[in-house]
């Protein structure tokens, strides 16, 4: 196994996100690697947590990466939501991503989790992704 490119891939992600001219539109911009503190309003987009698993093979050492963007929004309704989830996948599924260490082998959509945030008038959709990667 190699976990060793990870770090490359959340770079090219996030380039990706950001390089998205109709994503960073609809969020005004508002794409996170990490997300600010304090409270924010409106609808932004963020990187979130990884599982990986070893995918090794007689090549060379890799890795399959489950990544979640997430899409947040205090708008009412999942409408604005599902727009820019929309447009976070656009981004991402099939994206030729050049890596600073390892490649991309493929770049797919695996599932998505809508719901509403318990005690708040906040929609989240979860959207997970599935990376496999190569350590060269």
């Amino acid at each position: 196994m190699s976990y060793g490119v990870s770090a490359a891939l959340q770079e090219a992600v996030y380039q990706q996100l950001t390089a998205d001219a109709i994503l960073s539109t609809l969020v005004t911009g508002a794409i996170y690697d990490a997300v600010p503190a304090g409270i924010i309003t409106g609808t932004y987009v963020s990187l979130g947590p990884e599982d990986v698993r070893e995918r090794s093979d007689m090549t060379g050492y890799g890795a399959l990466h489950e990544i979640t963007v997430s899409v947040v929004t205090d708008e009412a309704g999942f409408q604005t939501a599902k727009e820019v989830a929309a447009a976070v996948n656009d981004a991402l599924v099939d994206a030729t991503l050049t890596l600073a260490r390892g490649q991309l082998v493929y770049l797919n959509f695996h599932r998505a989790r809508a719901r509403r945030v318990e005690d708040a008038d906040i929609r989240r959709i979860d959207l997970f992704f599935r990376a496999r990667v190569q350590d060269d």
